[in-house]
């Protein structure tokens, strides 16, 4: 018997560079769904105020908490500093 989903899905097209396809296809491993994982960036996207920082590198932390500090403040150095220490 076959199992189904009470979720209704939609086929939609977009247009996107060839080479970012590329790339994101590279990314997945044999057993993982495309239309999964955009569904899911699609989802986080629309959480905008909760932020998925397990799929975010250190680098993008902290970018992101130096741009909710002031520029002069010892907050932003100090990520500055953390930021180069993440970039050798």
């Amino acid at each position: 018997m076959k199992r189904r989903s009470k979720t209704k899905f939609t086929q939609i097209h977009v247009s996107i560079p060839v080479r970012t396809l590329e790339d994101f296809d590279e990314t997945l491993d044999f057993n993982q769904s495309r239309s999964r994982i955009i569904s899911k960036l699609i989802e986080n996207y629309l959480e905008q105020d909760q932020v998925n920082i397990g799929s975010m590198t250190k680098r993008q932390i902290v970018i992101s908490l130096m741009n909710q500090v002031d520029s002069g403040g010892p907050e932003y150095v100090l990520l500055q500093s953390l930021l180069q220490i993440f970039a050798k």
